[in-house]
């Protein structure tokens, strides 16, 4: 069974990476710019100098999402059809940047908290009853990850409401990048799942 395509797996490597190191090229090209109190957002708010460096990471990151929703039927359909969404959605966080580091604007809350919970959600409605699915999109990991990112998620956005939070930056980027690798793993676990098939059945070819 075709579980994920090259392409899917490509992203999936390339996803956690790139990820990361947006913010860190983009910070590190700001002088003074604090990764713990400040928000990967404020890199591409309007007033950034290095807005389009971080809007460019961001445009990626969306696009390697939606390429592993079309290439990991690993996935159920809901599932892939949340992370092509989630992918939309942080083309529209990055369309609809912040005005300034001290504002934000209501459609860039709007698409932000959407991908927050998209990413969150995503484990669930992928889930596999079928036991020749691999376990990590069979029921109790795909339950149990969606309530971790779920409480994760929920903890950030009432931290990032709160104006007096001096660790917002930090939390986005455990929960952004957590939400990421996991992701990734999924999609690298269920490939290795897939040339093992592969494997134990000579005429059948994982592409």
């Amino acid at each position: 069974m075709n579980f994920v395509g090259r392409p899917a797996l490509i992203a999936a490597i390339i996803g956690p990476i790139q990820a990361v190191m947006g913010w860190i090229v983009a910070g590190s090209l700001w002088p003074g710019y604090d990764h713990i109190t400040k928000t990967i957002s404020d890199l591409a708010a309007d007033d950034s100098p290095v807005k389009w460096v971080q809007s460019s990471f961001f445009l990626l990151g969306g696009t390697l999402s939606i390429i592993a929703a079309v290439w990991a039927p690993v996935l159920s359909v809901p599932g892939r059809v949340t992370i092509f969404v989630a992918g939309l959605t942080t083309y529209g966080l990055t369309i609809f940047a912040t005005p300034t580091q001290e504002t934000s604007s209501f459609w860039h809350r709007v698409f932000a908290i959407a991908t927050f919970v998209l990413m969150s959600a995503w484990p669930l409605f992928s889930m596999r009853f079928d036991r020749s699915y691999p376990w990590v999109v069979r029921p109790v990991a795909a339950i149990t990850s969606t309530l971790i990112f779920a409480v994760g998620s929920i903890a950030f956005l009432s931290v990032w409401t709160n104006p007096e939070q001096p660790m917002v930056g930090l939390w986005e980027r455990v929960i952004a990048e957590a939400q990421v690798l996991y992701l990734s793993v999924v999609i690298y676990l269920a490939w290795r799942h897939q040339q093992g098939d592969a494997r134990a059945s000579p005429g059948t070819v994982g592409t």
